[in-house]
């Protein structure tokens, strides 16, 4: 008999049991029937028709004060974007925004709170600007109504203190003026094109080009201007150093053309040439709106905390906490400061902070560090370290991650210099060649050598080859930081991996039960008791035993020890070793064990299991690549791991973050170019160190440490294909610029002879930059759907394809 498992109308989870229904519809918690009960209410069940099962699922209720220090008015201020005495703005991210039925109920929001004006929301950013009432409702209104539809918004203190990146609209105005100004000096220089024999007077047109080329002089051609005079400083010369030189050569011919009235100048080409590479610029350096390559640990902290003083309990903003403050860390919660524990038993998580992957448990005198998170029970801990002295924050501001990393220069830059070197050559000879035949013609073909060489091709190839292979990497999942992270990553040859969440998901915990096994009848006590409890290990025990709607009774949970109660009329315990009469525990790692009316009948022992696709991955990897694990945890799982990686790989173990940052900086004395993935706080060192450093996350908005780019974890097994990609992209460039010189061998054909006029430029200049630009698209389209295709050809998971 075939099982068709029911799915929650809400959420799409499944549903444990069939219980819970409200108008012939399923749902797998309250919360989740709560969420649908109001929306019907209010007539917002649209919400369920625009897409299937949109819902985030609220199987864990939100205490009723989370949100009270919205209350205080020192917060609200930092918060609050704009307050009158008609409407308050204030801007919340949400990172459960996920598809255009989130969009629908957020912007119907006014629907369930009158006080609520307006809601517009950023999809890219996952944010949502809210416009409301006071007193008519409240910040804290606002976001604890948020949450109870599920979309609990996200105040970090990084809120606080930090502002969020911009678009850069200075070179959004500057490629404005470019391309106004080139496009009203085309449309001007036609009659100067077309004047044939002079017929036709045309020296207005030659000052109305020449007063619209000023703009694209004096501001566009900036950005070009601070990056020449930049790389000269440091006795460097960048690609853009002979970009400005062809920019201050063209203006300064043409204006002598037109001085002397023996020409129109090159107005056209020079502003083309400008606006095609500011464009191709914007391509390359758009940033992910949503996303931040230089996260810092307060954008890990909340804004607030609960102190106990008096006997009351007070929120307080976190940079308020001072040594002695008795601080109230509710379940899951993260500890903001190093405390001592002095009420309740602690299981810490310092998964992020250490890379360990067990949880510790305290008792009541044990020291607890900032960045571990509470996952049993709420806890109270006496401050004896301020936020700002905290372990977590000495992680982060140690002095390797303050120092600026020297990064290699790009081939375009050494490529440029060559070319640059070889113009001049041939300007010389041209001027050596005419002072002996015909001084006169010096200055015009030695100018036009310069203006029609100008190694744009190559800028041009590199900004829009780079912007292109960016964006294909974005769609799936990979975000870097720039293009210069492209032509790193495709120099890899030593690959180094964290593992606990990294190799591993803390969402696929393998479940091993050791002793006899287990009875059907067993296993459903055992599901119907860890049901009871929202303890990790507790829910690792039910997924392992199966679902069972067996009613518990006298439940009681004993924090830091297990949970109990009687099913069917037997006595069931899970728990330490001495809560179940084991004796003492001999077993390594997370377990948990099992009595069933005062008898042991042994226990579970829980390990993380690998993510899916990373078996394949480091076989696959081991074959071109050099690799290595530094992981923080222990070395139970190095004779798996020296399976799927073979026997050359170095598999480091309980390595701290000043070890990993040591073993990345040995692998570069000897000469490796190092690939660095990891996830936690304890890698952000070696993830700085090394020359190309990745951050895995669960989700692109997630936190994440500094790094060149992140990754979506599930997008892992993908990790060849995307080293091949940044490979194509070099060879796409040189391609481009081999294509490029084709035009530029035309051009100096005429310019060293002094012939080259002021048509012939207009046509060659910017047919060489249209075709750099179809080329780059098309071979970087071309390199995309070929990966792609093998991605494919693998099972690799992936949501749409590389277009």
């Amino acid at each position: 008999m075939t099982t068709v498992e029911t799915c929650c109308y809400h959420c799409g989870e499944a549903c444990e049991n069939n219980e819970r229904w409200l108008d012939d519809k399923p749902f797998c918690c309250e919360g989740c029937k709560l969420v649908f009960e109001l929306l019907n209410n209010n007539g917002l069940c649209a919400y369920y028709q625009l897409n299937g099962q949109p819902g985030a699922p609220q199987r864990t209720p939100v205490r009723a004060d989370k949100f009270a220090f919205l209350e205080d008015e020192k917060i609200q201020q930092q918060l609050i974007q704009f307050r009158n005495n008609t409407h308050t703005h204030v801007t919340f991210y949400i990172p459960q925004i996920h598809c255009s039925s989130c969009l629908w109920l957020l912007e119907h929001l006014h629907r369930l709170d009158a006080g609520v004006q307006r809601v517009t929301v950023n999809f890219a950013r996952k944010e949502a600007q809210v416009i409301f009432q006071e007193p008519q409702t409240s910040l804290r209104k606002v976001a604890e109504l948020l949450t109870s539809i599920g979309y609990e918004p996200y105040i970090s203190l990084q809120d606080l203190q930090h502002k969020k990146p911009g678009i850069n609209r200075q070179l959004i105005y500057q490629l404005g003026v470019a391309g106004f100004c080139f496009g009203n000096i085309m449309l001007l220089s036609f009659p100067e094109y077309f004047s044939g024999n002079g017929d036709i007077d045309t020296h207005l047109f030659r000052y109305l080009n020449l007063a619209l080329s000023l703009p694209v002089f004096l501001y566009s051609a900036q950005a070009f201007y601070r990056s020449a005079w930049g790389g000269l400083k440091h006795g460097f010369m960048n690609i853009d150093v002979p970009i400005v030189l062809a920019i201050f050569v063209t203006f300064a011919r043409s204006l002598a053309d037109i001085a002397t009235g023996s020409g129109a100048g090159y107005f056209d080409a020079l502003t083309g040439i400008v606006f095609f590479m500011l464009a191709g610029r914007a391509l390359q350096d758009k940033t992910y709106q949503g996303l931040s390559f230089d996260r810092d640990y307060t954008s890990y902290f909340p804004i607030a905390v609960t102190v106990v003083k008096g006997g009351k309990q007070l929120p307080i903003a976190l940079p308020d906490i001072r040594e002695g403050d008795i601080l109230l860390i509710h379940n899951n919660e993260l500890v903001p400061a190093d405390g001592m524990l002095i009420q309740g038993n602690a299981l810490i998580d310092y998964s992020f902070v250490t890379g360990e992957a067990d949880p510790v448990p305290c008792q009541a005198g044990d020291i607890i560090y900032a960045g571990g998170r509470q996952l049993d029970g709420n806890i109270q801990l006496h401050t004896i370290k301020p936020v700002a002295q905290s372990y977590l924050t000495s992680l982060w501001n140690r002095q390797e991650l303050q120092q600026q990393t020297h990064r290699e220069t790009s081939f375009i830059h050494l490529l440029g210099r060559y070319f640059t070197w070889g113009v001049l050559g041939i300007a010389v000879l041209t001027a050596a060649w005419w002072a002996w035949h015909d001084p006169a013609r010096i200055w015009p073909s030695v100018t036009a050598i310069l203006i029609i060489a100008c190694p744009c091709a190559l800028l041009l190839a590199s900004s829009f080859t780079g912007g292109h292979i960016l964006r294909i990497l974005s769609r799936h999942r990979l975000y870097l930081r720039n293009a210069n992270a492209i032509e790193r990553l495709a120099a890899t040859d030593h690959i180094v991996f964290d593992k606990t969440g990294t190799l591993t998901d803390k969402h696929n915990t393998t479940v091993i039960f050791n002793g006899p096994p287990l009875t059907h009848a067993e296993s459903m006590l055992a599901a119907a008791l860890a049901a009871q409890s929202t303890h990790p290990l507790s829910q690792a025990v039910r997924s392992f035993c199966g679902n069972s709607g067996l009613p518990v009774q006298q439940f009681r949970q004993v924090t830091g020890m297990g949970i109990a109660g009687v099913v069917n009329g037997e006595h069931i315990r899970l728990g330490n070793a001495a809560f179940t009469g084991a004796g003492e525990n001999t077993a390594g790692g997370s377990v948990v064990h099992f009595s069933v009316n005062g008898q042991v009948r042994g226990y579970f022992s829980m390990q993380n299991g690998y993510r899916k696709g990373i078996p394949g991955l480091l076989m696959q990897l081991r074959k071109k690549y050099a690799l290595t694990v530094l992981s923080g945890d222990n070395a139970r799982e190095e004779k798996q791991l020296r399976k799927l990686m073979g026997n050359d790989a170095a598999l480091c173990f309980s390595q701290q973050p000043q070890d990993k940052l040591d073993h990345i900086l040995a692998l570069q004395k000897q000469g490796y170019k190092v690939l660095m993935i990891g996830d936690g706080l304890n890698d952000a060192g070696a993830l700085k160190q090394s020359n190309t450093g990745i951050s895995l996350t669960e989700d692109s908005n997630n936190f994440t440490p500094a790094s060149d780019g992140i990754l979506e974890a599930r997008q892992l097994p993908l990790l060849p294909f995307y080293i091949q990609l940044c490979k194509a992209c070099k060879r796409i460039i040189l391609t481009s610029f081999v294509f490029s010189l084709v035009y530029n061998f035309t051009g100096l054909f005429f310019a060293v002879q002094g012939r080259l006029s002021p048509l012939t430029a207009a046509v060659l200049m910017p047919a060489s930059s249209i075709s750099i630009i179809l080329i780059t698209w098309g071979l970087s389209m071309l390199a995309g759907k070929r990966l792609h295709r093998k991605a494919l050809q693998l099972g690799a998971d992936e949501d749409q394809p590389f277009t």
